[in-house]
């Protein structure tokens, strides 16, 4: 009984301890981008669905993304800035159900660790305004090797010969 207590006490403190760890990487984030909005702004831009993905890391079902079977020449932005992230032509199938990348745009990602499935991960975000995009993992394609894994709610494609849209810059 005495090994068991300890157990629960040492894994309750460590729970306690990483959620902790999250709370302050999240504080820590907030402020350190371009582009910083209310909720209430957010959804004026963006549906509540979108919000969820981009601003509370939410994921959406796999294989639920019209992005998924996107195959025009173009470049998918970030849905709430309009950042460019991804060319088209590092985008593959890698059978995940969500729309994924062998290689960002330089510059237009920013990562942090992820512990939420008790494993890290490294999650990405849209540079400018925060936006959680997905996870980055180390089984893609060359010639990285990445799969960026992304929500396609975090989206939206632009095809080659339209008019990028202006990125937000506050």
């Amino acid at each position: 009984m005495k090994r068991r207590h300890f157990l629960l006490s040492t894994l309750g403190t460590l729970g306690t301890g990483w959620f902790a760890t999250s709370l302050v990487q999240q504080v820590a984030l907030a402020g350190e981008f371009k582009v910083n909005k209310r909720k209430e702004d957010w959804l004026k831009i963006i549906s509540k669905e979108q919000y969820g993905v981009l601003f509370q890391e939410d994921t959406e079902r796999p294989w639920s993304s019209p992005l998924n079977d996107e195959k025009r020449k173009g470049t998918f932005v970030c849905a709430a800035c309009s950042q460019p992230l991804f060319k088209s032509d590092s985008k593959f199938n890698s059978g995940t159900g969500w729309p994924s990348f062998f290689q960002s745009i330089a510059g237009a990602l920013g990562t942090k660790r992820d512990f939420k499935l008790i494993l890290p991960r490294t999650e990405y975000h849209c540079s400018n305004c925060g936006g959680h995009q997905g996870h980055v993992f180390d089984d893609g394609p060359p010639p990285t090797g990445k799969r960026y894994c992304n929500n396609g709610l975090a989206l939206k494609f632009v095809a080659d010969g339209e008019a990028l849209p202006e990125v937000l810059k506050s």
